[in-house]
């Protein structure tokens, strides 16, 4: 099975008029290291990286006199205007031009996350040996942002500069198991994991458990490559608590996946694809990202998102400063900033994942009031109650689990 990158202009022809989804986009590249020998993996979860301190790795914050800052996020995670400009056309990010305005700092923005395991492997060098990656924050993935924390690589926020953050963050994503006290993190964008179907092609698919086991669903599923999505769903239904299980837990959750792969019920597990199989009717029914399935409804009404009966998994992906970043500051300001609920509402206009930002529902009704009133953007307190998070992993158990999950998935 080939988990490969597709190119943008194909993508971009699958979500129709709306833009190409983030992690839509980008997800599924993390197997492809597992499909050529787990390099991307092994990266992440080989060797055990060397673990630093705050007194073994100090950092120096130059931002009173350098107004700068190089910040590095995932492609297709931000707002974005086409202009043209001397006859040239290019691809401007308004929210943060006006951040550069206000502030008088100039922002090196680049887009080069492209997979949490990925970039561990092109970080993990430098971030080991208390040196500089040449970048002053980065987004990563709850999971992966975990893994820096244990390892003492992150520079801890001070939450004087981020009164924005203080009052609009909102509660759901506050306190996760990882960071409880978000003293390393701020969400950038969050989503939730659940189950589409197409309605054309099948009555409503209720629970992991009806995904698992109708016969009339037989074949025409699929789940995601990530471990720690589908992982989540199988320990729900073994009536495990995802964000604290056991070994034996794990195992029997994924002797349940195992006998749904040998009973032929699962078609594949995907990256990106999935959007394209539930369009064509390759599958009826699929495990789904929130923000996937925003970007597909706007052209087609037989899409459904559902929050399955087991619950939902709640994710987020965070701003981060690494050890020996020389702009902490500057990194705290532009978080503070993106927490304007005006700011943030623009972004998520653009991006379609939860905001995490209180008031930014206020704010996106002169935007865009159908966006206002979509629940997988501005999710419910009721809806919020019935997610999870995954729980940390150390190093050993990360390799352990994803070579579990990839005899599974025939990666």
């Amino acid at each position: 099975m080939s988990h490969t990158l597709r190119p943008a202009d194909e993508l971009a022809g699958l979500f129709g008029r709306s833009r190409l989804s983030r992690r839509g986009f980008l997800r599924g590249a993390g197997l492809a290291g597992l499909a050529a020998g787990t390099p991307g993996l092994l990266a992440a979860c080989g060797t055990p990286a060397a673990k630093q301190t705050a007194a073994t790795c100090k950092s120096t914050d130059l931002s009173a006199t350098q107004k700068t800052l190089h910040f590095s996020n995932w492609p297709l995670y931000i707002d974005e205007k086409k202009v043209t400009r001397g006859g040239k056309k290019e691809t401007i990010h308004p929210t943060l031009q006006r951040f550069q305005r206000e502030t008088g700092i100039k922002v090196d923005y680049v887009t080069d996350v492209n997979d949490n395991s990925e970039f561990f492997g092109i970080v993990r060098n430098q971030l080991a040996d208390c040196q500089s990656t040449g970048r002053d924050m980065f987004v990563l993935t709850d999971w992966m942002a975990a893994r820096m924390v244990d390892l003492g690589w992150l520079q801890r926020l001070d939450h004087k500069n981020l009164p924005n953050v203080e009052s609009n963050l909102v509660t759901s994503l506050a306190r996760p198991v990882w960071d409880k006290n978000r003293e390393y993190s701020v969400p950038w964008q969050s989503g939730l994991t659940g189950i589409a179907y197409n309605a054309k092609l099948t009555k409503e698919v209720k629970s992991f458990d009806e995904l698992l086991t109708r016969g009339d669903l037989k074949g025409k599923v699929s789940l995601l490559s990530e471990m720690h999505d589908t992982m989540l769903f199988m320990l729900l239904l073994e009536g495990a608590d995802p964000e604290r299980f056991t070994d034996d837990q794990f195992g029997s959750a994924i002797d349940r996946l195992q006998k749904a792969v040998d009973a032929g019920q699962v078609r594949a597990f995907t990256g990106n694809e999935y959007a394209q199989d539930l369009v064509k009717g390759n599958v009826v029914a699929c495990e789904a990202w929130s923000g996937d399935i925003i970007q597909l409804q706007f052209d087609n009404p037989h899409i459904k998102f559902v929050a399955p009966e087991e619950g939902l998994s709640l994710w987020s992906d965070n701003m981060l400063v690494p050890n020996k970043a020389t702009h902490k500051t500057n990194a705290e300001k532009l978080m503070n900033y993106y927490y304007q609920p005006e700011v943030a509402a623009e972004v998520a206009a653009w991006v379609n994942y939860i905001c995490p930002v209180q008031g930014a529902r206020e704010a996106m009704t002169k935007i865009d009031k159908s966006l206002a009133d979509n629940e997988l953007i501005f999710p419910s307190d009721q809806l919020l109650s019935k997610s999870h998070g995954f729980m940390a992993l150390d190093q050993s158990k990360e390799r352990k689990y994803q070579q579990q999950f990839a005899a599974v998935i025939g990666a």
